[in-house]
């Protein structure tokens, strides 16, 4: 008997997981029309497959449609070739089902477009950690890199044939944790390649006999997985607008603006980008993640920082100029995660916000009532206050579809009931084992 080759179609879906339906290969003229079946109440599904309370029920019928600009075909050794592609809900009549998450960050692109006539020009930094301590004390070092050459090398490879552009890879702080790095993007496509870039990892890491995770935080006593989302702005033409060198840290009227919306809606879109029980455990001082809703010039501290650029002249500088989101990890689903970004900045334009001062100072020693005369605030301590901050908020749940903030809750609230008579080192390891 011959095997039939198969593909399989995706979403990236709430819960940051990659799902889909596989079809065979010579349907897909077909499939990109017609797709394949697919389930309202899918949507619910926590990334420990328990279903969330659901208005669909079991009523309801979507289509999932392959994307052929996201098309993966990669061979791991003499193994069948990993053929999938990311792909659109939509409805039987073909129109964009709300809680499509590729629908959602669409309408968010479309909203800074027409606001500004900028386009977003955005990567996703990854941290991950494989099963074992791997060699001891070995934060950045050569033995510890030496010691996956064949995965990294491997996972490098994948990625190019995969049509994205690697920038780097390196041995990273943590025990066995090590961070991959990817070429900017416009659009739809950046958020695409954050999500072909954990498959490949997870994909990689198997061939080579390893297991990765992408879990937030493995333990509390050590370093955690971040996600950090570069920003960026260019024109139609491809002209950069982010830089201004009159402007502060360098930034543009558009990228102060967009800034200063991002930090102010920073606790409300939190549930958003770092959506796990865990997650928190991350978002804590001194972590060189992000604990306040503050700007950092070059500082790994802040939520949101003004990156550092090794050109000298002004057209090099604009260029490589962008800011980076760090409240951020990889149980968000990188569509979702980069809407909500979007979004927060969005308002900050049509607001005409002004970002706050960078931080220079520790803000963890810093008294509440200093923290709120400088108009910071202690990012949200747990997920359970995230989602109240995020569905308080008529704001930012009028960014997306009507109903949608409901749902995200009813899926959260099943993913805490699951962990909640874990301990937290329970927490982890069911999170490691997820993501």
């Amino acid at each position: 008997m011959k095997p039939m080759p198969l593909i399989f179609v995706a979403t990236c879906d709430i819960a940051g997981k990659v799902r889909g339906k596989g079809f065979p290969a010579d349907q897909l003229p077909k499939r990109m029309s017609r797709g394949v079946g697919w389930v309202p109440t899918n949507v619910q599904i926590t990334c420990f497959d328990r279903m969330g309370e659901s208005p669909f029920g079991s009523l309801g019928d979507l289509l999932l449609v392959p994307d052929p600009a996201t098309e993966v075909k990669i061979s791991f050794g003499d193994t069948a070739p990993e053929h999938f592609m990311l792909g659109d809900i939509v409805t039987l009549e073909g129109a964009p089902w709300d809680f499509c998450t590729r629908h959602i960050l669409r309408e968010a692109l479309k909203r800074l477009y027409d606001l500004s006539g900028a386009k977003l020009f955005s990567a996703f930094e990854h941290e991950f950690q494989l099963k074992g301590q791997g060699p001891p004390h070995q934060g950045f070092g050569r033995v510890g890199f030496e010691a996956q050459r064949t995965l990294q090398e491997t996972l490098m490879g994948a990625l190019h044939e995969a049509g994205i552009t690697p920038d780097s890879i390196m041995k990273e702080y943590g025990p066995n944790q090590y961070e991959v790095v990817i070429a900017p993007e416009i659009g739809m496509r950046a958020a695409d390649a954050a999500a072909i870039l954990r498959e490949l990892t997870y994909s990689t890491a198997r061939f080579v006999g390893e297991k990765a995770t992408f879990a937030p935080i493995l333990n509390t006593k050590s370093v955690g997985n971040g996600v950090h989302i570069h920003l960026s702005f260019k024109d139609d033409a491809g002209t950069p607008l982010t830089y201004d060198s009159k402007g502060p840290c360098g930034m543009s009227k558009l990228t102060d603006e967009f800034a200063a919306g991002i930090l102010k809606y920073l606790p409300n879109i939190v549930a958003l980008t770092a959506p796990s029980v865990v997650s928190y455990e991350r978002l804590t001082p001194h972590r060189w993640s992000a604990a306040y809703n503050n700007l950092g010039f070059r500082d790994r501290e802040a939520s949101l920082r003004v990156c550092p650029v090794t050109a000298k002249d002004p057209n090099g500088i604009a260029k490589q100029f962008n800011i980076e989101y760090r409240a951020a990890d990889a149980a968000a689903c990188p569509h979702l995660a980069l809407a909500a970004v979007v979004h927060a900045g969005c308002q900050g334009i049509e607001d005409a916000l002004t970002s706050p001062e960078a931080t220079q100072d520790d803000l963890s020693l810093l008294s509440s009532d200093e923290l709120t005369d400088r108009g910071f605030v202690r990012l949200p301590t747990s997920l359970q206050e995230a989602l109240d901050k995020f569905e308080a908020d008529p704001i930012v749940t009028r960014w997306f579809p009507i109903d949608f903030a409901k749902i995200y809750r009813a899926h959260k609230e099943a993913e805490i009931m699951y962990t909640a008579d874990l301990d937290m080192d329970g927490k982890c390891a069911a999170y490691a084992e997820t993501y």
